[in-house]
């Protein structure tokens, strides 16, 4: 068994070829589509953070309006960027909404990939101290964060208060029993993946990382997955760890499946320079007939790996498209591989 859920940028544009034209449109929709997968039997729904951008910006309004909306699929993140982050706000923002949720989320967190502004979260006013990179102070944001999430008291409390005091510290509230174990790292490197693991983390892994072999995607994934397990069991966590890959699959049944995809049939893996300049190799899209389909990603060894599977999806084609797409993977895909 294989758990399957979406993964939306929330892209938006004014353009009149797409459906999802504003802000507004962005939203609803996006809390439309997680309504509809619920419907189909997927496992989740999950959203890309992107700053300075015509996308998903602010995360936990949106998790929250899910979460509502919905009664048993995950709803998460993947992910939002840790150098722009306030950890303290953060604890609360995602306890509220997990609360709201009834315990459904499933935080996907980051150093975060290459911005629409230099150093954009210098006007959120972060800033990484002497001898600091921006990667370690999304590290270090994290850990505190992570360090919140226990619910241990940490504030002196004033002797006059407002409001009655419990006795003790005081925490942040509300506080979300459980949310610590469900808080993944997306790692783009093997030493990512393995830190993550050290310090108890979940795994995502996207539709690309940093070319460390030259190996295709799917082989350099899979041999990451097995670091970051043989890391998590190295530093004896108790509980089992979860793992994602993300995979833009289309599955052709009709015609306008090969109207919009039927081009991709033979793409393949891609090699670019990230924002630091460093080599990444980006995934292939998958678009073929079902039992071509079924064929060509049994050979992906990183989905082989993973407990969980995320499917890219192209919203700006709309909610009931994007079902389609969702519904066909569910239906032809996940049972000729075992997935349901």
């Amino acid at each position: 068994m294989k758990k399957i859920g979406f993964l939306s940028f929330g892209h938006w544009t004014p353009s009149l070829q797409s459906k999802v034209r504003t802000a507004s449109d962005a939203l609803l929709q996006s809390i439309e589509l997680a309504v509809a997968a619920e419907e189909l039997g997927a496992d989740g729904a999950f959203f890309r953070v992107h700053h300075y951008a015509r996308q998903l910006g602010s995360p936990f309004p949106l998790l929250a309006a899910v979460g509502a909306r919905t009664k048993r699929i995950e709803i998460g993140t993947a992910v939002i960027d840790m150098r722009y982050e306030n950890p303290l706000y953060m604890v609360e923002d995602a306890g509220a909404a997990d609360i709201i949720s009834g315990g459904r989320l499933q935080l996907g967190i980051s150093r975060g990939s290459p911005e629409q502004v230099i150093d954009g979260w210098r006007y959120f006013g972060y800033a990484p101290p002497e001898g600091e990179t921006d990667a370690d102070m999304a590290r270090r944001h994290t850990e505190v964060f992570l360090h919140l999430l226990r619910g241990e008291g940490f504030a002196k409390p004033n002797p006059q208060p407002m409001f009655p005091n419990p006795p003790g510290l005081l925490r942040l509230e509300p506080h979300a029993e459980g949310l610590r174990e469900r808080i993944w790292w997306g790692a783009g490197s093997s030493a990512t993946a393995e830190w993550a693991a050290k310090i108890g983390m979940n795994l995502q892994s996207s539709t690309l990382v940093y070319d460390e072999t030259g190996e295709p995607l799917a082989i350099q994934q899979a041999a990451q997955i097995r670091k970051y397990r043989e890391a998590w069991k190295a530093a004896g966590h108790a509980r089992q760890p979860r793992v994602s890959v993300s995979r833009s699959i289309f599955v052709l049944v009709d015609d306008r499946d090969r109207a919009y995809f039927g081009h991709d049939s033979e793409s393949a893996d891609t090699i670019g320079l990230l924002g630091d300049n460093r080599r990444a190799v980006f995934g292939r899209s998958y678009a073929a007939e079902p039992d071509v389909l079924v064929e060509q990603l049994k050979k992906d060894d990183a989905i082989a790996e993973a407990d969980t599977l995320l499917l890219t999806v192209p919203n700006q084609l709309g909610v009931d498209y994007n079902a389609h797409l969702i519904e066909a993977v569910l239906k032809h895909v996940a049972p000729a591989l075992g997935w349901r």
